[in-house]
């Protein structure tokens, strides 16, 4: 039985990996606006990555971290503040970095750990009104490259970009039959995503299974990075 942590897991993306994972591993998993109760392997606690926090209720040893916060605000560039994308950079890429760092040494401890964050499709592909986003998810790509060669060959570190998928995170995207309808046939295998499509990819990237996989950008979109149809 592994330990892993969750930051974020309670909802969309997060919560589906946490009680994947929780029926054959004890996860540690952290929530700020949904509160979750606890189960046998599933241990909640509240966090929020902006500011001070602790991880004394960690184990020893960890086999794994995923950083799930994120936001999706969609908007013309030049009705943004510049302190809405530092709001944005805190909570993506300076929260995962300050987690990172905080157990780090519990990976360490660990011959085959592994390091999971989350980009977006936008960020490569380019969608209009999504600079915002794709200012912070670009700069966890970057990072996820960065650390996966430091922390060679004893941590593994990857990424995963998926484009819309079917969260509370996108729910003004999708409150309505035409607006999903729509989301649908702009992906090439016209659906949009599951939280469950991504967390089966995150569980793999976590395992040993992916013993041999780092510093990958992994797309899970429906095809809608590289297809035009």
């Amino acid at each position: 039985m592994k330990n892993y942590l969750i930051i974020g897991g309670s909802s969309g993306i997060g919560k589906a990996l946490s009680e994947s994972l929780s029926t054959n591993n004890k996860i540690w998993a952290t929530y700020f606006a949904h509160k979750s109760e606890s189960t046998e392997n599933l241990f909640y606690h509240p966090l929020d990555v902006t500011s001070y926090f602790s991880l004394d209720f960690l184990p020893e040893t960890l086999d794994g971290i995923v950083y799930c916060p994120g936001s999706l605000r969609l908007s013309p560039f030049h009705r943004i503040h510049p302190e809405d994308f530092a709001k944005d950079f805190d909570l993506q890429v300076l929260g995962a970095i300050k987690v990172i760092q905080a157990v780090l040494p519990k990976l360490k401890k660990n011959p085959q750990a592994s390091i999971l964050l989350f980009s977006t499709v936008a960020a490569q592909r380019g969608f209009t009104f999504h600079s915002q986003v794709s200012v912070s998810k670009g700069a966890i790509e970057g990072l996820t490259k960065a650390l996966a060669a430091e922390l060679a060959p004893k941590i593994r570190v990857n990424c995963i970009a998926p484009s819309l998928t079917n969260t509370p995170l996108a729910a003004s995207l999708l409150d309505s039959e035409q607006k999903t309808e729509r989301n649908n046939k702009r992906h090439p295998l016209q659906r949009i995503g599951e939280a469950k499509d991504i967390a089966e990819i995150a569980a793999f990237l976590l395992e040993e299974k992916s013993s041999w996989i780092t510093g990958q950008i992994i797309h899970v979109d429906g095809g809608i990075s590289t297809l035009t149809t």
